[in-house]
């Protein structure tokens, strides 16, 4: 096989499976906080033993995105050394601005919610539980910001084929960076947020820990709910960028083959790239030129615009970036749904609600997946859009069997990490609150200072 091709297949497995860990965390991290205010505020034992287990599920997601990123800091130096040559400068500021400025932050201070419990004061307890949500979504704004200059580069000069920056605030604040942290973030809320949701569904399901149940559900999915119906216009406002910034990527998402005025929204199809054509294609007309430029009748541009060689594939964006949509949907006909359960104070008793819940749990993982998917195929054949093709950005010197060699030693590795984790998990669950009552450690149960 082809070095680059595994190359890629090597960085996208290892990628995607890390992913699955930080936007959990985001999510988490939030309903810990919001717990330890209540606790903070109300003084009521409840949240304090409620925040302690979720602390304990928290730290083990932690502990496995840790685990599993680490090797894509060595990926870049091994087998894309020409991207690390070509623009290192500037990919490499923000992520070690991450290590320094977030990581370490978040690590801290993760170790006093662990650890500290009976050792430190509530005020300095509670400003823990602040640091490490500041510091988790700290990090994911450094790791945006170098992605999104990937997408949409911006303050920089070519010099003797090297990256060179210019203006940082330029780079950082590229024009894709917000709208992509907003939306990555909100998917993070919305994925953590209904993990917590969850367990406490299925606490109430089992008739087990009620008042644990009750306690986390209800601040758990007033989160997703939001999360999940501010999405909708968050998903919206980064698809008007990428149709504006990078036309060819929506032109994929869309299996828009050709410039059109008054551009219909695809709902559906089979996309088919030797034929240009896509079969039983189902859209609204003219609703996908409404939606990027606000008139029905705007032109939007197709892959015919683009020379062959600078079209990324269809097949996959499209599946990917409906699929997400798609999901997207389901998690707001959920939320609507537990609008009107809350008001009307059935949701502890809908049985058929609680499933969902329970079961839905690995829905936005699979969400965030077909989102990061469609993003970054949709970017080829760029590794910096426009800037570095991929091509051009791998290795040379490293071998096809050496790359395969080592993505099937990650498969064997971080499946045994999942099996691990995921067993972790669940034992956490299993014991619930007990395990958390005396402070997420374990140890004997000592008196607050205040």
């Amino acid at each position: 096989m082809n070095a680059v091709l595994l190359a890629r297949i090597q960085f996208g497995f290892v990628a995607g499976f890390h992913f699955l860990f930080p936007p959990t965390t985001l999510g988490l991290v939030l309903v810990i906080f919001i717990l330890e205010s209540l606790y903070w505020k109300k003084r009521d034992e409840i949240y304090r033993t409620v925040s302690s287990f979720l602390i304990r599920v928290f730290s083990v997601v932690f502990i496995m995105g840790v685990a599993t990123g680490i090797s894509l800091e060595f990926a870049f130096g091994n087998n894309w050394s020409r991207y690390s040559r070509a623009v290192g400068d500037i990919f490499g500021a923000p992520l070690a601005a991450e290590g320094v400025f977030a990581f370490f932050l978040e690590s801290v201070f993760l170790g006093i919610l662990v650890f500290g419990r009976a050792r430190v004061s509530k005020r300095t307890y509670w400003l823990s539980s602040f640091l490490v949500f500041f510091g988790a979504h700290l990090s994911g704004l450094w790791i945006i910001i170098a992605n999104s200059w990937m997408q949409t580069p911006a303050g920089f000069r070519l010099e003797g084929g090297r990256a060179v920056l210019t203006d940082f605030f330029a780079a950082a604040f590229n024009p894709s960076t917000l709208v992509r942290y907003l939306h990555t973030i909100l998917a993070g809320w919305t994925t953590g947020a209904l993990l917590a949701a969850g367990i406490a569904a299925w606490y109430q399901l089992k008739g087990r820990h009620s008042i644990l149940a009750r306690t986390l559900l209800r601040p758990a999915l007033t989160i997703f709910i939001a999360a999940s119906i501010l999405q909708l216009f968050s998903g919206h406002g980064h698809s008007v960028q990428v149709a504006k910034t990078q036309p060819e990527k929506m032109a994929a998402f869309e299996a828009l083959w050709t410039t059109t005025e008054g551009a219909p929204l695809s709902l559906f199809g089979i996309p088919d790239a030797a034929a240009r054509k896509t079969h039983l294609a189902v859209g609204v007309p003219r609703l996908l030129s409404l939606m990027v430029y606000m008139d029905p009748n705007a032109k939007v541009t197709g892959l015919d615009a683009f020379p062959e060689t600078e079209r990324p594939p269809v097949f996959l964006p499209f599946a990917s970036y409906h699929s997400m949509i798609l999901l997207g949907m389901l998690f707001i006909a959920i939320s609507l749904a537990g609008i009107w359960l809350l008001a009307s104070q059935r949701i502890w008793t809908a049985r058929w609600y609680l499933k969902t819940l329970l079961f839905a749990i690995p829905l936005p993982l699979l969400a965030n997946e077909f989102g990061w998917i469609a993003a970054e195929v949709g970017r080829q054949p760029w590794a910096v859009y426009r800037v570095l093709r991929t091509a051009d950005a791998a290795s040379t010197v490293v071998p096809a069997g050496n790359i395969l060699a080592t993505l099937a030693l990650f498969v064997i590795v971080y499946a045994l990490i999942a099996a691990a984790g995921l067993r972790v998990i669940l034992r956490i669950i299993r014991e619930g609150p007990e395990g958390a009552a005396a402070g997420t450690t374990g140890v004997a149960a000592a008196p607050e200072r205040s």
